[in-house]
């Protein structure tokens, strides 16, 4: 092997890789959010889990990037532990498709039939047919298809290199004697751990043994602790998008490397302690790339096989390696090792903007409270939470700029753009909530009373603006269109109790019932309530307007409700009844 040679096998590596990265890609993307809802509708049933993580691996050929997911999952409370468990075992068998297509360039005859299937032969025409889909196709599914082609082309090219050219080592003494180091298992599982680790996928790493494979100097004894030790090696990208990420994430990812390390532990020990009783003949022939397929998917469906009904365990064993404690979790669901894969770090983007509204809309519930009934602990939780709220609105934000520069589909880049909308809006609902604790704190310190009438009107009003965080905040953790079409109605309403509360005070002010000081406090709290609606009504129509794809604007879209839709008479009477102001 000279100069040229290496050089050979560092291209074709190159090419391999580039390949593998491109095809992966473009699945994924192709695949879109139909990978998110199939994870996202995930049952507990083990089987079901199982064969989706199969699925979803083997179309995306991934079980890095399917691994990822379920961490992403898992961190944003998609998912729980328990079930990620077989969707991890499904994408340790799932992983095994692109070993087989691999395997395609070892096939020997010389029929039709059979040089058909050899990549040598169906290669070009895949390339050819991918770069009319790329350059010339303006849909962006045809696109994404003619990059999954173009993808594979350039993979099995590599391949076809990188076999090319280590074939002259088959007649090199030295390359036979280092890879009989590897015969060790601990030096082969090692080895192929590392050589994983480095490249971050298995598929790639199964890839380059294949090739090695074509110098005939690859026995089974060889590589079966190198395979094993691949599987292990992989587990370094779940391991990397679970740092910084929430406690259930890091589990998930523990799971996925004991998972790994028992198999390959109680699979060695059991081949290398048959193999000392039987004397397999087969363990000292050489291998090709049928072989290693074959070992390679044998190995990951004995171990789902044998760990499968243990996952059980494998949780309390991840839960014991990373112990639960009480931390504001939330905050820390985003990392940018999921930018990756766009579709989940939108999704986990979604599900940390869902607990920043929860968030935010039981501070307003606490404060309102404090208005009838003080407590100073409360009042620190409060402001706890609304600082945390801050935090989500700048961590959020700062991400969801990153992931708009990743090359997303039209609905992640919609979404994107959706939720940008309304961060805002939740983090000014928390900030009048401490306004709504500010007013609540100098009723405590000047012990205020307002008089019976102005009493119930703040009830009836803080009533109304409660439904309407109700309301909008399910509208929006459900994509209940119905529900986020109640809020403009009731927006309307809490406008019109402020106006008239206002108005009833100066009232009561010329007839001495009241005093300026009580006033301000008053018109303090029905600002900050109005306003708390305002952000509603906001958050509102930015559901409707985005479900449609279509943005109005706030005015234009409020005329064509009111135009448009007859309901919203009708909810606007339903609502101005309940909430009326009757005499006290």
């Amino acid at each position: 092997m000279d100069i040229f040679d290496a050089l050979a096998l560092v291209g074709g590596l190159a090419l391999f890789l580039l390949g593998m990265n491109l095809m992966g890609d473009a699945l994924e993307k192709k695949a879109g959010g139909r990978l998110k809802t199939i994870l996202e509708n995930l049952t507990s049933n083990p089987a079901k889990g199982f064969l989706l993580g199969l699925a979803v691996t083997a179309v995306i050929q991934s079980s890095s990037a399917t691994t990822v997911m379920v961490v992403g999952f898992v961190s944003a409370g998609v998912m729980t532990l328990h079930q990620a468990i077989y969707i991890i075992m499904g994408a340790n068998v799932g992983t095994t498709v692109t070993a087989w297509l691999l395997s395609l360039a070892g096939i020997d005859g010389s029929s039709f039939f059979i040089t058909l299937l050899k990549p040598s032969s169906f290669t070009p025409v895949l390339a050819l047919i991918g770069i009319v889909l790329y350059l010339f196709c303006k849909a962006p599914k045809k696109k994404d298809t003619g990059m999954i082609l173009l993808g594979f082309a350039v993979l099995m090219t590599g391949m076809s290199e990188m076999s090319g050219a280590v074939s002259g080592l088959r007649d090199v003494p030295e390359f036979a004697n280092f890879l009989l180091l590897f015969s060790n298992p601990l030096f082969g599982v090692l080895a192929g751990a590392l050589l994983t680790a480095v490249i971050q996928s298995s598929s790639a790493s199964v890839g380059i043994l294949q090739a090695l494979s074509s110098t005939g100097a690859v026995t089974y004894a060889i590589s079966v602790p190198i395979i094993m030790g691949q599987n292990i090696g992989t587990c370094v990208t779940a391991l990397l998008a679970s740092v910084d990420a929430t406690k259930s994430a890091k589990r998930a990812a523990m799971v996925h490397l004991y998972f790994n390390i028992i198999g390959s532990a109680v699979l060695l020990a059991l081949f290398y302690g048959a193999n000392a009783i039987f004397h397999f003949d087969f363990v000292d022939q050489t291998t090709d790339e049928m072989g290693i397929a074959i070992v390679h998917t044998a190995f990951n469906v004995l171990c789902t096989l044998l760990l499968m009904p243990f996952g059980g365990l494998l949780e309390k064993l991840a839960c014991l390696t990373v112990k639960s404690e009480r931390a504001e979790e939330e905050i820390r669901m985003l990392d940018e090792h999921l930018l990756a894969v766009p579709t989940v770090a939108v999704e986990r983007c979604r599900a940390a903007v869902e607990a920043m509204a929860r968030r935010s809309v039981e501070t307003f519930n606490s404060a309102i409270h404090m208005l009838q009934r003080y407590d100073a602990k409360a009042a620190e939780e409060i402001r706890r939470n609304e600082d945390l709220v801050d935090r989500y609105e700048d961590r959020i934000g700062t991400f969801l700029v990153k992931i708009s520069a990743e090359n997303l589909s039209d609905e992640d880049s919609f979404e994107c753009t959706k939720l940008l909308r309304l961060i805002g809006e939740f983090e000014r609902i928390s900030d009048h909530a401490v306004n709504l604790l500010e007013s609540a704190e100098e009723i405590q310190e000047k012990q205020i009373s307002f008089s019976a009438e102005a009493e119930h009107e703040l009830r009836v009003i803080t009533r109304a603006v409660e439904e309407i965080t109700d309301v909008t905040l399910d509208s929006f953790c459900s994509g209940n269109l119905d529900e986020a079409s109640r809020v403009e109605p009731l927006e309307q309403v809490i406008d019109e109790l402020h106006d008239q509360i206002k108005f009833n005070h100066i009232l009561r002010l010329q007839k001495n019932e009241c005093t300026i000081e009580h006033g301000f406090i008053l018109s303090d709290i029905l600002t900050n309530l109005e306003r708390i609606s305002d952000h509603c009504s906001n958050v509102g129509i930015c559901i409707e307007e985005m479900s449609s794809h279509n943005a109005l604007g706030a005015h234009q879209y409020v005329d064509a409700l009111k135009a448009e839709q007859p309901q919203f008479k009708a909810q606007y009477e339903a609502y101005r009844e309940k909430y009326a102001l009757a005499a006290v």
